[in-house]
């Protein structure tokens, strides 16, 4: 399990259960952490949702966002618990890894703090909507929506 190195969730600390294999987890009943791999079906956790306190997803090259859609799937069924992304992770994608539900950034390498501020703030209007912050993609601004 990675070191968290950025955490979105103030006032909270960062999950330290040890995390098993999305393989090992049905078999696991006492596991409340998991790691998810690319490829893997985030879906296979949903009937376990009440149980995690942590889900980790992995980003093994910046090039592969399919851990992108396993975090909206987990939201938008209505996980609670941390979710975190570890890996080949930068800056760049700060923002769009918090919208998609991620609250912990374990990356790699070590992010400067003040450019993941700043990254964070560099667009203050969105083009999709989400279940994480609730704000109007500017094309229902722009159309009074």
């Amino acid at each position: 399990m990675a070191d968290v190195q950025f955490l979105f969730r103030e006032g909270e600390e960062a999950v330290s259960a040890p995390a098993v294999a999305l393989s090992a987890f049905a078999e696991d009943t006492n596991a409340t952490a998991v790691v998810i791999a690319p490829g893997e079906d985030a879906r296979a956790l949903l009937p376990h949702l009440d149980r995690l306190a942590l889900v980790e997803v992995t980003f093994p090259a910046f090039t592969d966002g399919r851990g992108f859609s396993s975090a909206r799937i987990l939201r938008e069924a209505g996980y609670t618990g941390e979710l975190r992304a570890s890996g080949d992770i930068g800056v760049d994608m700060l923002s769009h890894l918090h919208r998609c539900g991620f609250d912990a950034i374990a990356p790699n390498q070590a992010l400067d703090l003040k450019e993941a501020d700043t990254a964070l703030k560099v667009w203050p209007q969105v083009y999709q909507a989400t279940v994480v912050d609730g704000r109007k993609p500017i094309w229902a601004l722009r159309h009074g929506l």
